[in-house]
Parts: structure tokens; C-alpha cells; sequence
């Protein structure tokens, strides 16, 4: 897998079984551990007694706090259900951190969301081009936009925690 890293910027590629929500965390939990200053929002899922799919919430890296992603359409409802005030709620995060210094900004995916040109895209662009590291994960399927996304810039990084180690002691490196 290439991994240009001319501009600070990666994405772990997945697979659909690929738990990369859990691997986002373990890689913010060992940087945080090294004292690197995060910022931005990583995706939980919610435990619920009838094994929703859907039920989401996300983490703001630099306070802590956790907010629900999904919201409930009733009962009928089988599409997941993005809530819009919580992704305006995430790009406030993302925004903050990068105003307050964060220096790795994390944000849980560049998914269809993303790809369609909406969801996080902007916050992931102004971080890009404030210069200031950005991690998230994408897709197989959203590699091409993805690409165009960055110009083929960037590193694209193998779904462990040991290339992501590995990517930010890089950066810190050059």
C-alpha cells in the first residue's frame, strides 16, 4: 500500500471486517499516551438491547464528552439515522481543536458522507490545509474519492495500530 506522506494526512483503509472504530480509539489512546494533544471525534458504537446497528455516538478527543450520532425515526425506520445536529455538533469539536492547538486532529471516517461531499468534509479540508496532521479511515469502496479528495496526496495506512505508530512517529520525525 503507498504511503506518500506529503502532506501530514492519512487514512486507514479498511474492510467492511475491519473494527476500525476500535482501532481509531486504541491508536488515540497510545498517542495520547506519548502526550500528543488530540482533537477532532471518534465513532462508539451504542450497546442496545435489540442489537441496533445504527446506534452511534461520537467522542470529542479534546474534552472527552460523547454525544449520540444516530438518532431514533421509529420503529419502521431501516436506514441508518445520521443526525444532523450532532454532525454540526462534530465539526464544532473538529473546528475547536484545531483552534485550540490540537496536534493531531482525529475524525472517525471519510465515509459516504464524505465521498457525497458533505458530512465532515469541510473540517477535513480546513485541517489539511492549516497543516496540522490529520488521521481518519476510509472505506475500499471510497478510495477514489477519497484520492480526489486529496489529490493523491497523503499516506494510506494498513488497518493496524503499529502503521499508525508508525505514520505519526514519521511526521514527528521529518
Amino acid at each position: 500500500m503507498p504511503t506518500d506522506s506529503s502532506l501530514p494526512i492519512a487514512a486507514i483503509v479498511y474492510a467492511p471486517t475491519d473494527n476500525v472504530e476500535a482501532l481509531m480509539v486504541k491508536a488515540a489512546r497510545a498517542l495520547a499516551g506519548q502526550g500528543v494533544k488530540l482533537g477532532g471525534v471518534l465513532q462508539h458504537d451504542i450497546e442496545t438491547a435489540v442489537n441496533d446497528p445504527c446506534a452511534m455516538e461520537l467522542e470529542d478527543l479534546a474534552s472527552g464528552e460523547r454525544f449520540a450520532l444516530s438518532q431514533d425515526l421509529g420503529s419502521g425506520s431501516e436506514a441508518c439515522r445520521l443526525d444532523p445536529n450532532s454532525l454540526a455538533h462534530a465539526a464544532m469539536a473538529v473546528r475547536a481543536a484545531l483552534d485550540g492547538g490540537a496536534e493531531l486532529i482525529m475524525i472517525n471516517k471519510f465515509g459516504a458522507q464524505e465521498a457525497a461531499g458533505s458530512g465532515l468534509r469541510d473540517e477535513m479540508g480546513m485541517v489539511a490545509l492549516a497543516g496540522v496532521p490529520l488521521l481518519t479511515a476510509v472505506g475500499g469502496r471510497f478510495l477514489p474519492e477519497w484520492r480526489e479528495f486529496t489529490g493523491g496526496d497523503g499516506a494510506l495506512l494498513e488497518p493496524t495500530l503499529e502503521s499508525v505508530l508508525a505514520w505519526w512517529a514519521g511526521l514527528a520525525r521529518a
